[in-house]
């Protein structure tokens, strides 16, 4: 735990957000106060006194000129080192990360992908990477539900608009690979998240309408992750991991990816999680582990352990450090090593 508490302010209250990295710099025993940009007053900044200012992007916080000159405007009232956390990159990188860095001018840039990093470099922007976590107040191994139960769930969104013009997208090659062996296998399989009735043509094999359940809350995900056989999880690209891999690993869920660089680089496949590199090895993973509960749970308890790791208790820990050795915070404001807690 640090030995100096510091006021860090998140110009954000998002769920999938508010619920992750703040809960981090609590746990290292710092103050935390979120709040949209267009919400947060000069008076309340005055009191809350920040000694760190934190965005994050792509959000409804920030998605707007306007409210990017908001956010603006409240770190030059503070005079507080100010972080922008870049979470869209490469895919919008121009459209939106650059943007906001320009209106904004964060003291520093975090990203969650590495060659982004180095072009943030190139133009003269202070960056490193900082890639996504897991909070295990939110994200951790519940009792199995009745109403969740199945043999596979996804929990994720559509995107039927990018499907029209980007079919062959990873991020749906991906789904191809992962849902096609259980829909045709007839196991009961459940999409959470908005757009799945507009992506039916996707799969091979239809899906039921009770099939398909739309928005899930983000905290009741964990309970669904916790109540099937195997959780699958698609990523976006060979170079990355989604933010979903880590939370469904810290949940207990046997999760099914895909074989990539990124995912063997972070996590042991057959001791943390399953991979796979085409529907048929997909089909060979379900009727290798289906009699094998004993294995599957063995993997569940590795997965657990694997994504504390990576929790955002250690990300803020490493945040701290890079601002320090940046000379952006001082050795006595942060007082803890990189690897936190």
């Amino acid at each position: 735990m640090s030995k100096h508490r510091l006021n860090i302010l998140f110009l954000e209250n998002h769920p999938m957000w508010i619920h992750g990295l703040p809960n981090g710099f609590r746990k290292l025993g710092h103050e935390v106060m979120t709040s949209l940009p267009q919400t947060m007053t000069y008076a309340a900044l005055d009191k809350f006194k920040p000694d760190l200012i934190i965005a994050i992007s792509w959000t409804p916080s920030n998605d707007k000129p306007k409210k990017q000159e908001r956010i603006a405007s409240l770190v030059q009232h503070a005079k507080a080192p100010y972080i922008y956390w870049s979470t869209e990159d490469p895919g919008f990188t121009k459209r939106v990360s650059l943007p906001l860095i320009k209106r904004t001018k964060p003291d520093f840039v975090f990203s969650i992908h590495r060659p982004t990093v180095a072009k943030f470099k190139q133009l003269g922007i202070r960056a490193a990477h900082l890639d996504f976590g897991s909070d295990s107040s939110v994200h951790r191994r519940m009792k199995p539900l009745q109403k969740y139960k199945g043999t596979a769930a996804l929990v994720a969104n559509g995107y039927p608009n990018l499907f029209k013009t980007r079919p062959h997208n990873y991020r749906f090659q991906s789904l191809r690979r992962l849902v096609n062996p259980f829909l045709s296998s007839a196991y009961k399989t459940d999409l959470y998240g908005r757009y799945w009735n507009e992506m039916k043509s996707i799969f091979k094999s239809p899906i039921a309408a009770n099939r398909i359940h739309g928005y899930l809350p983000y905290k009741e995900a964990s309970k669904v992750y916790s109540s099937v056989d195997y959780v699958l999880g698609p990523q976006n690209a060979r170079d990355r991991l989604t933010q979903r891999t880590y939370e469904i690993l810290a949940s207990g869920g046997l999760l099914i990816t895909d074989d990539t660089p990124e995912v063997r680089k972070w996590f042991k496949p057959g001791q943390d999680l399953l991979v796979t590199s085409s529907e048929q090895e997909t089909a060979r993973l379900i009727a290798y582990y289906k009699t094998k509960p004993k294995l599957r749970e063995r993997i569940r308890a590795n997965a657990v352990k694997a994504a504390a790791a990576y929790s955002y208790t250690v990300r803020a820990g490493f945040i701290l450090q890079k601002l320090y050795e940046e000379g952006i915070l001082g050795k006595k404001e942060i007082g803890l090593s990189a690897k936190g807690r």
